[in-house]
């Protein structure tokens, strides 16, 4: 359960020290906030599977975060997401060896009162 925790930690360290993804936005939450306003994003759930070799620990860790931007049209939403890739794919995990980084899938829509939202999930192998 260590891996979870170390790549949850060092996402949210890679979320929060992009100067160009902090200058778009008013946070990034490490769970739900209890009031938030927008644009966002808030680090979700991470589930972890055994990723090992024969004689190497290892874990594939899956990171789920929302993006919420509140602007009116989905150009916001276009730019803070490239932004939080290039976050995401730069993560490094300490006392691990990186395996690959990637994008599992991801859900756009747009809500009338809140306006866009994109739900991603982000796959990140590490070695031990």
């Amino acid at each position: 359960m260590g891996d979870e925790m170390a790549v949850r930690a060092a996402v949210l360290e890679a979320l929060r020290g992009d100067a160009a993804l902090a200058a778009m936005l008013n946070d990034v939450w490490d769970g739900a906030p209890v009031k938030a306003s927008a644009p966002y994003v808030v680090l979700g759930e991470c589930i972890g599977v055994d990723w090992g070799t024969k004689d190497r620990a290892g874990r594939e860790v899956r990171v789920a975060m929302t993006v919420q931007d509140k602007r009116e049209g989905a150009d916001g939403l276009a730019a803070l997401l490239a932004l939080v890739d290039g976050a995401v794919r730069r993560v490094t995990v300490p006392g691990c060896e990186m395996g690959a980084v990637g994008l599992v899938r991801s859900r756009v829509l747009r809500a009338r009162d809140e306006g866009w939202r994109a739900v991603v999930e982000y796959r990140v192998r590490v070695l031990g």
